[in-house]
């Protein structure tokens, strides 16, 4: 998330109480985790790395059949980090959603889109119809769509909004 918003990446890790450091060196090991060979499956990682889920329950996705693993958030009480996992345990999407019974933000103009403010779900319904777009790495999603007559994309960094771009009139 820093890519698209370092100012409040650094005012988020400032807020958690960790030293740059500290952010670096979870990271390092984060990734030292995910990239090795004898890495376990993602959703093993997040087990370990999460601890157990807040909540999980089985989700149908159209045909599919699948479970829902949420767990809290600390920078964001309203938000929950979502796993989506099929029955063998593989991860099929992995993001930020609105924690069950917290209010979402208002939503009505490209005004309205500031960072960190939404997920991938409220500005798609706020803002239907959409069209999903490719994003520019695994964790990463964009969404095109219309407001006041003016295209916009905005893009998401694990569900949450980082940036929207709105064409001129």
């Amino acid at each position: 998330m820093a890519d698209f918003q370092p100012d409040l990446a650094e005012e988020a890790r400032r807020r958690l109480g960790a030293s740059l450091a500290e952010q670096r060196e979870a990271n390092k090991r984060w990734q030292a985790m995910v990239r090795s060979p004898r890495s376990r499956g993602a959703l093993a990682r997040y087990r370990s790395v999460l601890g157990p889920p807040e909540s999980a329950g089985p989700r149908r996705i159209g045909d599919l059949e699948c479970e829902a693993l949420l767990w809290p958030v600390p920078l964001w009480p309203d938000l929950r980090f979502e796993v989506l996992a099929a029955p063998d345990g593989a991860v099929w999407n992995e993001w930020l959603v609105r924690a069950p019974g917290a209010g979402g933000p208002v939503l009505e103009s490209a005004d309205d889109l500031r960072p960190w403010s939404a997920t991938v779900d409220e500005v798609a319904r706020a803002f239907a119809p959409v069209r999903p777009m490719e994003g520019t790495a695994p964790t990463r999603w964009r969404l095109a769509f219309t407001t006041g007559g003016r295209p916009c994309v905005a893009e998401f960094t694990y569900g949450l909004l980082q940036r929207v771009a709105v064409a001129d009139a």
